[in-house]
């Protein structure tokens, strides 16, 4: 499954987080990248376990979620420019007054109708959602739409087509099959998009290709390569670099350098360089912020912590609990304090771990509502 159909099936609540769970990874649905579960990853000089980081990674790619749903095409958002330069102004958090004065429209009574509007169009999508759902689970024949993908530049009627339709016209234009000759370009634009999808498939996720290769790649699927090139460019399979040196699947590099393509690699290099150092982390649950702290020669056992708690053997039995209940992906791995080591005279390691310890289990007080840990007596 790629990219563009992870975006397309995605639930609300997955989109709303920006990313989903599938297999050993966390994959963002923005821009594709892949977080691998069960890794520290250092950021800004703190240590993240996988899933917080993929929301770092979001926060830092893009700003938001919110802010790269409200750039899409209108005709995805169903909004026009300027409900959303108000939803954007709304969402950092200026009040109808100062909403008024930066757009110059009207005044703050004339903002409150935009907001009622606004809510009537979240009660209708609502009411839709539903409908859609009951209509899918009451007629399974209902036809079945090919998504666009996401990197699309435009999208149109040209994507007003069923999955059975779209079996008819890879039969016609390749005959031989679809990893055989295609026989003409000369089709409807409709056609023409459900055949640029099958041709991309000739190419590698993650894989960069001089011009050269590209054309090879092209040609066995038809003569005039220097056209079929052009429309998967244009029709946002395809990017390059403006030089024409280098071209890449638009949905799974997102034009990101060949370093990115190495990042995974080199986090593991990172993981294994990293000086040894030991703290306090504390466990934390982001719905109701209660913690679990402990001291740790080691941050690079964190992934062990992490592994216990998903194989249900943790020691604190009410973390494992709301652990087995709520999720693994509510709970957040953060550094509290790194122990600092004397580098002359005496130092006693596992002692000064334990003051350490003993001074945020004072400063937070993680017992009963606060946190995981029973009073000691």
């Amino acid at each position: 499954m790629n990219i563009s159909d992870l975006f397309w099936t995605a639930s609300p609540e997955e989109l709303k987080k920006g990313y989903v769970e599938e297999g050993e990874h966390y994959i963002c649905l923005l821009c594709g990248k892949k977080i691998e579960k069960g890794i520290i990853y250092p950021g800004d000089g703190i240590l993240y376990e996988a899933v917080r980081y993929m929301s770092v990674h979001i926060d830092q790619a893009h700003k938001s979620v919110f802010e790269c749903l409200v750039q899409l095409d209108k005709r995805l958002t169903g909004l026009t420019d300027h409900q959303k330069s108000m939803l954007q102004l709304f969402y950092q958090g200026k009040s109808d007054g100062e909403v008024q004065r930066e757009m110059g429209i009207g005044s703050a009574s004339t903002i409150r109708n935009h907001r009622f509007v606004l809510k009537e169009k979240e009660r209708q999508a609502k009411i839709f959602l539903v409908l859609m759902e009951l209509l899918k689970d009451k007629n399974k024949r209902s036809p079945g739409f090919v998504p666009p993908h996401k990197t699309a530049r435009m999208i149109d009627d040209r994507y007003n087509i069923t999955q059975e339709e779209s079996g008819k016209i890879l039969k016609k234009y390749f005959p031989e099959g679809t990893d055989g000759h295609l026989t003409t370009l000369d089709m409807k634009e409709k056609n023409k998009l459900i055949v640029l999808r099958e041709i991309v498939k000739r190419f590698e996720t993650k894989k960069y290709y001089s011009e050269k290769e590209v054309n090879a790649i092209l040609k066995s699927a038809y003569e005039d390569f220097a056209t079929l090139r052009r429309y998967l460019i244009e029709y946002g399979f395809l990017d390059r670099k403006a030089d024409g040196s280098q071209y890449w699947l638009k949905e799974d590099s997102n034009g990101m350098g060949e370093e990115d393509m190495d990042r995974k690699k080199e986090l593991k290099q990172q993981y294994k360089e990293m000086k040894t150092e030991g703290g306090v982390y504390q466990i934390r649950n982001t719905r109701n912020n209660k913690v679990f702290v402990a001291a740790t020669p080691n941050f690079k056992t964190l992934n062990g912590r992490r592994g216990m708690l998903v194989g249900g053997v943790h020691k604190n039995r009410a973390l494992q609990e709301e652990w087995n209940q709520l999720g693994g992906e509510v709970f957040v791995f953060e550094v509290l304090e790194v122990l600092e080591e004397k580098e002359e005279g005496f130092f006693d390691r596992a002692d000064e771990l334990k003051k350490l310890e003993k001074k945020w289990l004072d400063k937070l007080q993680p017992y009963g509502e606060r946190g995981y840990h029973k009073p000691k007596k």
